[in-house]
C-alpha cells in the first residue's frame, strides 16, 4: 500500500484513486465503471493525445526532435504508430519523448484535480495512468488500483483492437514494466482476465470500500 503524509497531499479534500496496469490489461474498462459509479475521472492517455495536437508546444517539440516523418502529412497530426515504432524500439528515444510530453500531461492533470477539489465536498477522483508509479502520482493517492490480465490476453487485445501484429504487440508489452512490478503498490488488484461481469463485481466491491473509507473521515 502506498502512503503519503497528509501535509504533502496536493489535493486535501479529494479522495484520490490511482488506476494503473499494463497496456491492454483493461484500465479503460475499469475507469468507465468507476465513472458510472460516480467518480470524476481523467485518462492520462487522452490527455497525452490532447497535448500533442497540431499547434501545441508539445507537438512542435516532438516534430523538432523526431522530424516530420512522424506526421501523417506535413503540418498534420502525429502518426502515432510510426512514432511508436521508433520509441518502443529504442529506450533512449522513449525517454526523450517522455521528457517532452510528461510535464504537459502532469500540468493538465493538476488542473483537473484542482477543478474537482473546488466542485464538490470530498469528491472521489481517479487518475488512469500506465506510469502512475514511475511518475510519482501513486504517492499522492489514497488508493492504488492495479488492473491485471494474462499476457496472452494483452497480445490478443492489441492485435484485435489496435491492428498490431503479434510481434508489435509483444514489443509494446516488453517495453513496459512487468505487471508484477506494480503489485507491491496495489491497495486493490482487479483481475480483468475473466468475464466483464467478474470484473464489474470486483470494481463494485472495491468502490463500496472507498465509500466506507469516505464515511469514516
Amino acid at each position: 500500500m502506498v502512503r503519503r503524509a497528509p501535509e504533502t497531499r496536493a489535493v486535501t479534500q479529494t479522495y484520490l484513486i490511482g488506476l494503473t496496469g499494463g497496456i491492454a490489461c483493461g484500465k479503460s474498462t475499469v475507469l468507465r465503471m468507476l465513472e458510472a459509479l460516480g467518480a470524476r475521472v481523467v485518462d492520462a492517455d487522452q490527455v497525452t493525445h490532447r497535448v500533442q495536437e497540431p499547434g501545441t508546444p508539445v507537438y512542435a517539440q516532438i516534430v523538432a526532435a523526431f522530424g516530420e516523418e512522424v506526421l501523417q502529412y506535413p503540418g498534420g497530426p502525429l502518426d502515432r504508430r510510426r512514432l511508436g515504432s521508433i520509441v518502443f524500439a529504442d529506450p533512449g528515444r522513449l525517454r526523450e519523448l517522455e521528457a517532452i510530453v510528461h510535464p504537459a500531461v502532469r500540468a493538465e492533470i493538476r488542473a483537473f484535480l484542482a477543478e474537482v477539489a473546488a466542485s464538490a465536498e470530498r469528491p472521489v477522483a481517479v487518475i488512469d495512468a500506465i506510469k502512475l508509479i514511475e511518475s510519482g502520482w501513486a504517492r499522492e493517492c489514497d488508493q492504488v488500483w492495479v488492473v491485471t490480465c494474462p499476457e496472452e490476453q494483452q497480445v490478443a487485445r492489441l492485435v484485435a483492437t489496435r491492428g498490431m501484429s503479434e510481434a508489435e504487440a509483444r514489443q509494446r508489452i516488453a517495453a513496459q514494466a512487468p505487471q508484477s512490478s506494480r503489485l507491491p503498490y496495489a491497495t486493490v488488484t482487479i483481475d480483468n482476465g475473466g468475464t466483464p461481469e467478474a470484473t464489474r463485481a470486483q470494481v463494485e466491491a472495491a468502490w463500496q470500500r472507498v465509500l466506507a473509507a469516505l464515511g469514516s473521515r
